[in-house]
Formats: structure tokens, C-alpha cells, sequence
């Protein structure tokens, strides 16, 4: 699993600015404003917040005109996904093994 591309999308997805965005995003492309209206900051801040995420592969935006449309790129979130899986796996394996091993000391004393 490509470390660095893990770390873009945690560190993109940490901040609730950038989290809001890709919520929005969810529901379908957004020009720059419309994702800027909900926050109190300047549009250059909305900017570089919009910036990690295209680099985290979070969203794709698309200039036409003076417009800038953004979308949410689903498929960088399976990346975050199969991380979140495989850790809930080794962490099930675990206590299933742990399960296990207590069932053959019903009066929970091992010795």
C-alpha cells in the first residue's frame, strides 16, 4: 500500500474545513464559491485547502472559463478503506484467537 499517498489522504481528511468539502463534494461538483460559501476565511485560504485535497487525490477540479469545478474522486477514499479493513481484520484475528483461548479455561483460571 503506497505509504505516502495514505499519509496525503489522512492529513487531507484531518482538517473539518477540508472534511465539509468532500462531504459537499459527495453530492456532486461544486465551483470554487459555492464550496467557499459556508466558511468565514478568505478565498485564497479555501484555495490552498482545495489544493492538499487535489493532492491527496481526494478531488479533481476542472477550470473552464473563469470557473473552477471541483469533484470528489471516490476511488482515493478506497485507499483509507482497505487500510481501515485490514487493521479491523488483524485486530478481529486477535481477539478471535484470544476468544480461543479462553474458552478452554471455562472458570477463567489458566493455571
Amino acid at each position: 500500500m503506497p505509504t505516502a499517498n495514505l499519509d496525503l489522504t489522512f492529513q487531507a481528511l484531518a482538517d473539518p474545513t477540508r472534511r465539509g468539502m468532500v462531504e459537499r463534494l459527495s453530492l456532486g461538483p461544486a465551483s470554487v464559491s459555492e464550496l467557499a460559501a459556508p466558511y468565514a476565511m478568505s478565498l485564497p485560504a479555501i484555495v490552498q485547502h482545495l489544493a492538499l485535497l487535489e493532492a491527496s487525490g481526494l478531488v479533481r477540479s476542472e477550470k473552464v472559463g473563469r470557473v473552477r469545478t471541483c469533484r470528489m474522486e471516490p476511488a482515493a477514499l478506497s485507499l483509507a478503506e482497505q487500510w481501515f479493513n485490514q487493521r479491523r481484520a488483524e485486530a478481529e484475528q486477535r481477539l478471535d484467537r484470544l476468544g480461543e483461548y479462553l474458552k478452554r479455561f471455562p472458570d477463567g483460571d489458566p493455571t
